[in-house]
């Protein structure tokens, strides 16, 4: 998901452009995106290079997408196998048009998504049930809120000692995150930067 920080009042879901699975079984599938300003898919080119980078890991495993928007990275992650992914998103559009695929798109995979409907920092400051094995982290362009995120995830419990972190930011960004957090993979495309960590076990912290 790629967004403007600046945020406007939405309407209700009707569609406006498409997002395209690009691998699994919904490989193919073509789903709408809410008619939001500056709201747009990661580009099939960067979703690429991530889940090539993932293409091991993804099976079986629990997937939280932070800031959802379009659900490219949460839906692509399901396409491919994951077990459960859940999709944070504070706007009422995209919540709607997200709700609208996933009743569709759980009968169609192995695994199962849900959206939950709220300001992602806000629920990201509860103490985690559970911790997740991927997290996506792709938050509104120049919008501050990747440190925080991350700071959250980490105090919070929502990663464990091997789980995998996607942090997708504009190219300038400082480098601030958990010091557990290993950087694995690097890569700038335009002016954005993706970058790929893994937490240590406690053991190699």
């Amino acid at each position: 998901m790629r967004r403007r920080a600046n945020k406007q009042k939405s309407s209700p879901a009707q569609g406006s452009g498409q997002l395209r699975i690009i691998g699994g079984t919904l490989r193919g599938r073509k789903l709408a995106i809410a008619d939001l300003p500056g709201l747009r898919p990661t580009t099939d080119r960067v979703r690429e290079t991530l889940f090539n980078w993932l293409q091991f890991e993804i099976a079986e495993q629990r997937c939280l997408d932070v800031f959802a928007g379009t659900g490219a990275l949460g839906l692509e992650a399901l396409s491919r196998g994951a077990s459960a992914v859940t999709l944070l998103e504070q706007q009422h559009a995209a919540v709607a048009m997200l709700k609208r695929h996933l009743g569709v798109l759980n009968a169609q995979c192995h695994g199962h998504s849900e959206v939950i409907a709220t300001d992602a920092l806000k629920w990201l400051a509860q103490p985690a049930a559970s911790a997740y094995d991927i997290v996506f982290i792709d938050p509104p362009f120049r919008s501050n809120l990747a440190a925080p995120c991350c700071q959250l995830l980490q105090q919070n419990g929502y990663v464990h000692g091997g789980s995998w972190i996607y942090l997708e930011t504009e190219k300038e960004w400082p480098l601030d995150v958990p010091e557990q957090w290993q950087l694995q993979r690097e890569k700038v495309t335009g002016q954005l930067c993706s970058r790929l960590f893994r937490v240590a076990a406690e053991e190699d912290s």
